[in-house]
């Protein structure tokens, strides 16, 4: 089996400052990703969705879609993407010198 840490880091690294931290007895670990020092996700992951690779891959596709999302990217074009079978590509992620659209209604 792959190391989940190491899919989780991979998927992410190139982008974000990543940490990883144990939540409690039951092997839950929180992944929280930053830029610049701004957060950027955070998500609980059971210790189930990390030991099941099928679980762990949807929760990183469902982190990118949201991310994506946040970014502006189009959540239909996404979606498409990632029921196209050809597997979830993340749009590419905005420069890191570009700012960042802004959230509003």
């Amino acid at each position: 089996m792959d190391n989940p840490f190491q899919i989780i880091t991979d998927a992410f690294a190139p982008d974000y400052q990543i940490n990883l931290s144990i939540q409690g007895l039951d092997g839950s670990i929180m992944l929280t990703l930053s830029d610049r020092g701004r957060i950027v996700a955070k998500r609980m992951i059971s210790a189930e969705q990390r030991n099941d690779p099928k679980r762990l891959k949807r929760l990183v596709q469902s982190i990118q879609f949201g991310i994506a999302i946040e970014q502006g990217h189009s959540a239909m074009a996404i979606l498409e993407a990632m029921t196209s079978g050809d597997g979830f590509a993340p749009p590419p992620l905005a420069k890191k010198d570009s700012p960042r659209p802004a959230m509003g209604l």
